[in-house]
This record gives structure tokens, C-alpha cells and sequence, in this order.
């Protein structure tokens, strides 16, 4: 493991403090301090969240909020737990005080379709709370899927409903079916999103050190750190232990998107289409990738892969070897970024 130690200074200058709750306990920050967020929202990712009078679970429950309600997050706020793994907590409204693990960061950004799709299809992202796809183009047709902000899916075409709304078709790359989504509740990724970041770097000086102790992953180039965030790797279920494998791998697999499934949904299982920026780095499927099921970042809960952000993952996702071409869905290469994995 390099020898590089984390300062405060360090790592809110290499990951950013805000929102997304990249905070750690040792570094002291000030407890109760409040940052305003204009037109933010929240999404709530368990069944039920209780939101309490003061950011605290000592605190009093003054309201209950379910799966999906779309919150308005006026404030962060750092909890005076310095104990916690996560002390952020969000102020809704001016109503209550909830734990942001369980809120995804969202917002409501409606875009203008595109007409003039390239033949091979082309990358989207959702840039609403979640909008619900069909088995055809239409309010009315059956639902097939809920996808949810920031996932990415692949867009092969346009049609209109009956009433004449246009409609995106979307593969999907697991089952090989198509869906139908509203068309402005996604946006194009432009080709300039998709450039490979440090390009002039040498690449094989390039790596990535994932700390499952502390719950961080650190990209460096050289010896140099240049990005760093916090990430949730393989927990513990009750069906059984999932391990983040300790020791050198490399990011030789990479997709923009993928929907990801396994297992009984009653028992642990998962069904995620859109999980964005996939780079794997086993062939079993162990995988750094964005996450919208959670905003838990900080203590192992992850079924072995490795948790983080969205932004975070599409970062690494750029930065790392081999590139995905913005016309191509994959790369599978015998070469790429190192990934070195420490307990």
C-alpha cells in the first residue's frame, strides 16, 4: 500500500465536501454546520425513512417517508456523532431531518429529444428522480421498469406515441429485450463527457488503490493522488458473505452501462438495469460502478462489488485503461488500469 496519508485538507480537496456526503469522522469537522443547496432533491431509497426533529437518531420522529417520494433538500448538515461513518444528514424542507445514506441526491431536468440518433445507438442518462419505461411507446402501455436518475442505458431509436410524445427505445443489454422511456427524461451523453481524462499520462503509471479498511478508493498517477472517494465493498448478508477480493486486479473489462441481476429478490437477490460506469476487475463480476440504491457510502454493504457515486464511478471510469469508444457499448481488453486492493 503507498504510504500516503489522508489529511482533511486532503481529502475534501480530492473528493469535494457536499452533497454526496464525503466526510470521515476523524477529521473533526464542525458538528451542526449547514450547507444550502438551491433546487435540490432527494429520492428516498428504503421502504420507509424516518425523519426526526433534530439530525440525530436520539432525535424525535416527526414524519415518515416511504420508497421514491421525492424529497426537497434545503441543507447538509454535519451530525455531532463523531463516532458515525457518515454524519451527513439532509434538512427537508423546514419540516425534518433525515439520514442521507438513504436518500439518492437527485434533481428534475427535463431535455429536448433527439431526432437524428446514430445508427449504432447511442448512451443516455436519466436526468429525473425516475421515470417508469414500457413494453411499448405510451402512458398506457404495460410497465416493464423503473429507471432511476443517473443511470444509463442505450438508446437505439425514436417513435411516438399515439398522441404524438416522443418515446426513446432502450435496449437492454441482460435480457435483449427493448423498453420504452419518455425521451425528455433522458439526456444524450455528448461525446466530450465520454473523453478518456489524463490522456497524456503515460497509462502504466497509472493505478488505483481500493482501502477496504477505511472505505476509500485513491487514483494516482506516479505517486501522485488526484481523485479519492469513499465507497461501500462487499458486505455481509443473510444469506451469506459477500468479499471484496483482496490483491492486484485490473480494469480490463469496462461498460458504460449494465444491468445487473442475480439471485432471489426475497433473499439478498438484485435486479438493477442502468447501473453506469462499469469497470470490472475479476471475471466473476467484481466491478468499481455508479450507485442508485443508496447513498450509504462509508461501511461495507455491497454484494463484492465496489460501491460508489455515480460521478465518482464515471471519473474512474474515464481515467482508466483500456477506453470505451462512444459508439461501442464494452471493451474487453487483456490490458488495463491496476487495481491494487488492501484490507
Amino acid at each position: 500500500m503507498s504510504d500516503f496519508r489522508i489529511s482533511r485538507r486532503d481529502f475534501l480537496k480530492l473528493s469535494g465536501a457536499g452533497l454526496l456526503g464525503l466526510f470521515l469522522p476523524q477529521f473533526n469537522l464542525e458538528p451542526a454546520s449547514a450547507q444550502f443547496i438551491p433546487d435540490q432533491q432527494g429520492r428516498v431509497t428504503i421502504a420507509t425513512l424516518n425523519g426526526y426533529d433534530a439530525p440525530a437518531l436520539t432525535g424525535k420522529v416527526v414524519k415518515t417517508y416511504w420508497r421514491d417520494l421525492v424529497l426537497p433538500i434545503t441543507a447538509t448538515i454535519i451530525s455531532e456523532d463523531e463516532t458515525a461513518y457518515n454524519r451527513v444528514w439532509y434538512k427537508i424542507g423546514e419540516d425534518s431531518y433525515v439520514y442521507s445514506g438513504s436518500i439518492q441526491p437527485v434533481r428534475t431536468v427535463l431535455y429536448e429529444p433527439v431526432s437524428d440518433l446514430p445508427e449504432e445507438g447511442a448512451l443516455a442518462e436519466v436526468t429525473v428522480p425516475y421515470t417508469d419505461v414500457r413494453w411499448a411507446a405510451g402512458k398506457d402501455a404495460r410497465f416493464a421498469y423503473r429507471f432511476y436518475y443517473e443511470t444509463t442505458h442505450w438508446v437505439t431509436g425514436r417513435v411516438h406515441d399515439g398522441d404524438g410524445n416522443p418515446w426513446y427505445r432502450v435496449y437492454d443489454d441482460k435480457w435483449k429485450f427493448h423498453y420504452y422511456a419518455q425521451a425528455n427524461h433522458l439526456r444524450i451523453v455528448p461525446t466530450e463527457e465520454l473523453a478518456p481524462l489524463s490522456p497524456d499520462f503515460p497509462a502504466q503509471l497509472k493505478r488505483i488503490e481500493v482501502r477496504l479498511n477505511q472505505q476509500l478508493v485513491i487514483a494516482y498517477e506516479d505517486k501522485n493522488p488526484v481523485f479519492m472517494a469513499r465507497i461501500a465493498s462487499g458486505g455481509r448478508f443473510s444469506n451469506g458473505t459477500y468479499s471484496t477480493p483482496v490483491g492486484r486486479h485490473m480494469t480490463y473489462h469496462k461498460r458504460p452501462y449494465r444491468h445487473m441481476a442475480a439471485g432471489d429478490l426475497a433473499s439478498n437477490g438484485y435486479d438493477l438495469p442502468g447501473v453506469p460506469w462499469v469497470s470490472y476487475i475479476t471475471e466473476s463480476g467484481v466491478a468499481l460502478h455508479g450507485t442508485y440504491w443508496h447513498n450509504d457510502f462509508g461501511r461495507p454493504r455491497s454484494h463484492g462489488c465496489i460501491n460508489l457515486s455515480s460521478q465518482a464511478a464515471k471519473w474512474l471510469y474515464r481515467w482508466t485503461q483500456p477506453v470505451v469508444p462512444p459508439n461501442e457499448q464494452m471493451v474487453y481488453e487483456s490490458y488495463g488500469t491496476g487495481v491494487d486492493v488492501f484490507e
